[in-house]
């Protein structure tokens, strides 16, 4: 297990069992564990997901024009935790979606 600090300062679990959920039913972010966990502490942007959740966007290093996203929840004050992550080159779907934060240019 590792874990990131958010930009709310909240360290974000990403358990063994989680990165094995992800891993396999998105091969191919197979090799982005650390590209996960980058994508929490330093994203693009991040939106508000429909049930409290977070979606941070980061870019993807080794393909451009791809992003990573992570989806993760903020349990309290001191722990969150990984849902999902996963691979797009499309970003109008988060568009409509709340802004929480974004990097400055």
């Amino acid at each position: 297990m590792d874990i990131a600090i958010s930009k709310n300062n909240i360290p974000v679990r990403l358990t063994d069992e989680r990165w094995m959920h992800i891993s396999t039913g998105h091969p191919e972010i197979a090799d982005y564990y650390y590209d996960i966990l980058e994508t929490i502490e330093n994203p693009i942007k991040i939106v508000e997901g429909g049930s409290g959740e977070m979606i941070s966007i980061g870019a993807d290093n080794n393909n451009p024009g791809k992003f990573v996203i992570v989806v993760y929840k903020e349990s309290d004050q001191s722990d969150g935790f990984v849902i999902t992550a996963y691979l797009t080159n499309k970003l109008s779907g988060f568009e409509k979606r709340r802004l929480i934060w974004e990097q400055q240019k």
